[in-house]
């Protein structure tokens, strides 16, 4: 590959393992202070810590990091590993929230923060598998 082709991960763009672990850990920190994310804290284990590590896992590879969550678990298959969960709107507006303010804290903004956000914003409502009756 000549050198002007080679890419950079986003993964590495946004600064690596230190990013991705300083936006996990305050993503679950704010998942337990924050009260609009009090419905998705519920569908949780009491501990957060394996959990937090299992995101760290899956985000580091799908940012074009290691694949340290599909060498640990095989094919994320997110939708299905979420099903046995009950998520609403509710659910989704909470781990947003929480996404939103680990990200806005962890992320240097700019395009690529932005393009990826964006995804990680459809994947979040991708997840809903309860119609809400408003």
């Amino acid at each position: 590959m000549c050198r002007g082709s080679m890419q950079t991960s986003p993964y590495d763009l946004i600064g690596g393992e230190p990013t991705v672990r300083r936006l996990t850990r305050r993503f679950y920190e704010l998942m337990d202070e924050l009260p609009e994310a009090a419905a998705c804290r519920a569908i949780h284990k009491p501990s957060l810590a394996a959990t937090e590590q299992k995101l760290y896992e899956y985000l580091t590879g799908w940012l074009g990091g290691p694949p340290l969550f599909t060498d640990k678990y095989g094919h994320p298959m997110l939708r299905a590993r979420h099903l046995p969960f009950t998520i609403g709107e509710a659910e989704i507006d909470g781990w947003l929230a929480c996404f939103t303010r680990a990200w806005a804290e962890a992320v240097p903004p700019g395009p690529l923060a932005d393009t990826i956000f964006a995804r990680v914003h459809d994947l979040a409502r991708h997840m809903r598998n309860k119609v809400d009756n408003t």
